[in-house]
């Protein structure tokens, strides 16, 4: 059973549920409280007041948030938004900042996860600014930070480091033109196969040095998809902590990743 979100709190949830031009409609918040046996008592007022009003009661009558977070992720669910990603996606950004409070965000899947809660404004600002300005003062690539902006503004380090990990595949293949992920798009893009080439190169792989260079580049690439990637794609985020320190690392990985891949070589080997 989950902890009763307190008045104000869930004041301000339904504020942003229900904005006039980011949140549900009228129509949206009767069909949800219907679909999920919440009272609907006052469906002639405002919008948030409405949705206030059914929550408030069913949380008393419950004595829990169950259903409140039930709610949520109801209303999140990205099925809801396949034409919409945009409002989805400030949609939760402007929950997140709320349910920061609260012990909670909503991830990408729109289901509620548990983190540590804030209690000021300053903290909340705090957690937002002081990554940000590590990775600017670490000159972070900027495909890192693009990949990277909704969770670092959530400061939700599990996520920073699986969505900067899909950065570096996402680029490899745009470069090459090859599907999958992870180690085996690795040594799809960077072995040299039976063609004798790869499809790119970190350079003009015309000594041993540069060999080794190439090699070493290509494990440590696998590396972070073995380390990081994958762990973040199958295991649940309550049993598996980043650290602030260890995100900023690894995105500092990912960035200097990111820049040799900007100056790899596509050589002539096709398909």
């Amino acid at each position: 059973m989950l902890d009763t979100f307190t008045d104000t709190q869930l004041e301000r949830i339904c504020a942003v549920l229900a904005a006039t031009s980011t949140g549900l409609t009228g129509s949206e918040i009767g069909k949800l409280l219907l679909d999920m046996g919440i009272s609907d008592p006052e469906p002639t007022i405002t919008k948030r007041l409405r949705l206030y009003e059914a929550l408030k009661n069913r949380q008393q009558q419950d004595r829990c948030g169950n259903n409140v977070a039930a709610f949520i992720q109801q209303a999140m669910d990205p099925v809801r938004y396949t034409d919409r990603s945009e409002q989805f996606n400030r949609l939760r950004q402007e929950l997140n900042r709320v349910l920061a409070f609260c012990g909670y965000l909503v991830g990408e899947n729109g289901k509620l996860q548990k983190q540590v809660a804030v209690h000021t404004l300053t903290e909340a600002e705090e957690r937002t600014d002081r990554l940000r300005a590590e990775l600017q003062r670490r000159g972070v690539h900027g495909d890192v930070l693009k990949f990277c902006r909704t969770e670092l503004l959530q400061n939700n380090y599990f996520h920073a480091v699986f969505e900067a990990t899909k950065s570096v595949a996402d680029k490899i293949r745009s470069r090459t033109g090859l599907p999958g992920d992870g180690a085996e798009l690795v040594d799809q893009a960077f072995g040299s196969g039976k063609a004798g080439m790869p499809f790119l190169a970190f350079n003009m792989l015309q000594t041993e040095t540069e060999h080794s260079e190439h090699s070493g580049l290509m494990n440590l690439m696998k590396g972070m998809f073995g380390a990081f990637r994958n762990v973040t794609a199958h295991a649940p985020r309550i049993s598996w902590t980043i650290s602030e320190q260890d995100a900023l690392d690894l995105l500092t990985i990912a960035s200097f990743l990111h820049r040799r891949l900007d100056s790899a070589h596509r050589t002539t080997r096709t398909m």
